[in-house]
């Protein structure tokens, strides 16, 4: 399974782009704060972070760190264009670290990578969304195609079946990641899909990571209503892990009352707190 360490966003906001983006957990979180996540800017005070440095002078994100690139935005927003290079040089200059760098926006990537980025980058791990089949054979074409030492493949939030065989019998892909819709989403994840890519990753020996089940998980023509607190858990409970690890398997008990937090703390998610460990 893959660790994510730190997030970085050099820059925020988006504008939606595919069907995965109906329900995107980004305009939902700014406009709980009042925000507009159409509007996109460059994030002055994280903007640095990979060079950042504690008062010894050793960097605050450590040799071997695996760094989550733009979360809340795409690193190839048109709109970033102007920012770009400054990343791309400070990726350059953390060698020791693994940029994760996810993007929807297939076409514009071999337009926007370094003049010195030849055959890819070793620390860089491009990976291409594909949340439905259409997307995936628009844009997974495009990944193969590209130069890249690493290259990864994530289906979310899937909101259809999906087939990948043909595409990761090539042998370039290294993982697969699924994932359900949350926050305000709605649309269901079916068991069967996560089912069909996680047996195709297996025949291949590829890296399969079942993220998330969304709010919405159907097994079985069973329906089952996930808080978002808890994806992660059930996603790890239904072993669909390649390679799987059963000690990277540990369900913990959630608050006896609303089951979205870990124990009961006084949370208000649903005002039966017991103000004790469940």
């Amino acid at each position: 399974m893959i660790k994510i360490d730190h997030i970085w966003n050099p820059w925020h906001g988006c504008h939606k782009y595919s069907e995965g983006c109906k329900n995107c957990y980004m305009f939902f979180l700014d406009a709980q704060r009042e925000k507009d996540g159409s509007k996109i800017y460059k994030v002055k005070t994280n903007f640095n972070l990979p060079l950042k440095k504690s008062r010894n002078g050793e960097y605050k994100i450590q040799s071997g760190s695996l760094l989550r690139v733009c979360m809340t935005s795409d690193f190839f927003l048109e709109e970033a264009d102007e920012w770009r290079e400054e990343v791309w040089n400070m990726i350059r200059t953390r060698k020791d670290v693994t940029f994760w760098i996810q993007t929807k926006r297939a076409d514009r990537v071999i337009y926007n990578l370094p003049k010195d980025w030849n055959n890819g980058w070793e620390n860089v791990i491009m990976v291409f969304t594909a949340e439905n089949q259409e997307r995936a054979d628009e844009r997974i074409p495009i990944l193969l195609s590209l130069p890249a030492k690493h290259k990864g493949i994530m289906c979310a939030p899937m909101i259809n079946k999906v087939n990948l065989d043909k595409y990761l019998k090539t042998g370039q892909i290294e993982i697969v990641l699924v994932d359900g819709e949350n926050y305000e989403g709605d649309r269901p994840l079916y068991y069967e899909w996560v089912k069909l890519l996680f047996d195709e990753c297996v025949k291949y020996n590829i890296k399969f990571d079942f993220c998330g089940t969304g709010n919405i998980f159907i097994k079985d023509k069973k329906i089952y209503h996930v808080p978002k607190a808890y994806q992660r858990a059930m996603a790890l409970k239904s072993k669909l892990q390649n390679p799987l690890k059963y000690d990277d398997i540990k369900i913990q008990p959630k608050c006896r009352n609303c089951k979205r937090k870990d124990s009961c703390k006084g949370c208000s998610w649903c005002g039966k707190c017991a103000m004790k460990q469940a």
